[in-house]
């Protein structure tokens, strides 16, 4: 059988993960240097600006960042006084982040920035480039359960002897 090799100009995964790397770096050095928080702390101050208050389990399920970098993150966000935390009403097990002011204006702070990022990333492309890209990107991410069902299906015909991992997105596909 002949050795076959990815193709680095059209493998999308390899695109997608270079692009994600590279723009969280250089985001993560800049909001380090201007308020030292790192790319983490801007990823849960983007969702406690819109929620108000979050659990860590809902930023890892949203943004996909493990839960223990998620807790471990809002710990340091708490001590900053960027955070309040508090056990949840319903579910006492359950501890929820509150943004504070301090917090709101970090966010609001570091938005000007992330926004000129876009802004600088996207003028390449026209606005319906821009809104075409959005919509390919969401169908990408919705897609992503059939992805994890399909690789696991894949590994499990061809390599019967892996150990078995039961993934978020597996659970997730089971509960619906």
């Amino acid at each position: 059988m002949a050795s076959r090799n990815v193709d680095l100009e059209r493998y999308v995964p390899a695109f997608l993960t270079w692009i994600a790397n590279k723009l969280s770096r250089g985001a993560s050095q800049n909001y380090l240097a201007a308020f030292d928080v790192g790319i983490e702390t801007w990823r849960c101050l983007v969702l406690l600006a819109i929620h108000g208050s979050i659990s860590a389990q809902q930023v890892s399920r949203v943004i996909g960042m493990d839960k223990a970098s998620v807790s471990r993150c809002f710990k340091s966000m708490h001590a900053k006084g960027l955070i309040t935390m508090a056990l949840d009403a319903e579910d006492g097990r359950l501890r929820i982040a509150t943004l504070t002011k301090k917090g709101r204006a970090l966010h609001d702070q570091i938005l000007g920035i992330a926004l000129e990022r876009e802004r600088a990333f996207l003028s390449v492309l026209n606005p319906d480039e821009v809104e075409t890209l959005i919509g390919l990107l969401k169908r990408l991410h919705e897609n992503l359960p059939a992805v994890e069902t399909a690789t696991a299906r894949y590994v499990a015909q061809r390599f019967p002897k892996a150990k078995r991992r039961r993934t978020r997105a597996a659970a997730e596909n089971e509960n619906e």
